[in-house]
């Protein structure tokens, strides 16, 4: 099998595969097949200057593949705030303290901006937090926000 695709793919197979997972691309919108597509072009631009075998033109699609889909994850895709996949909320989210937070009981916080769908939120803190205080988030453990005093 592979000696007849050794013989038979030419470099302008590799362009039309690679222009096909570009267009299968358009439909998804995943970013995935962008990367595969793009390696195929690659590869069949390459097959064209150098004139390589099938084999290796399957290893550097493999490899281009690889490349561009790990930096599709490094850099190119936006990172969750959130460990838990719960909210984009941010950590410098400012709030007034509208029940008085004592070390490690609860108390409550009205938030500027809500904080996973909800502007009240009951709170934690490691020090005494008088009611009134401006505070701002440090961790949100579930659905418990730990807050310090700014």
């Amino acid at each position: 099998m592979l000696e007849l695709l050794n013989n038979n793919v030419l470099w302008w197979h590799w362009i039309v595969i690679g222009l096909l997972l570009l267009g299968m691309e358009m439909m998804t919108g995943t970013f995935v097949l962008l990367g595969l597509g793009i390696a195929a072009i690659l590869v069949g631009v390459i097959y064209l200057l150098f004139s390589i075998s099938f084999n290796t033109g399957l290893l550097l699609w493999l490899f281009f593949s690889v490349v561009a889909i790990g930096a599709w994850f490094r850099w190119f895709r936006t990172k969750p705030v959130s460990q838990s996949g719960q909210s984009n909320y941010r950590l410098d989210t400012l709030g007034t303290v509208m029940e008085q937070i004592t070390p490690h009981q609860r108390g409550k916080v009205a938030f500027d901006t809500p904080v996973l769908g909800n502007s009240s939120w009951p709170t934690t803190a490691k020090t005494e937090i008088p009611k009134g205080s401006r505070v701002k988030i440090v961790q949100v453990n579930g659905q418990l926000i730990e807050v310090k005093q700014i």
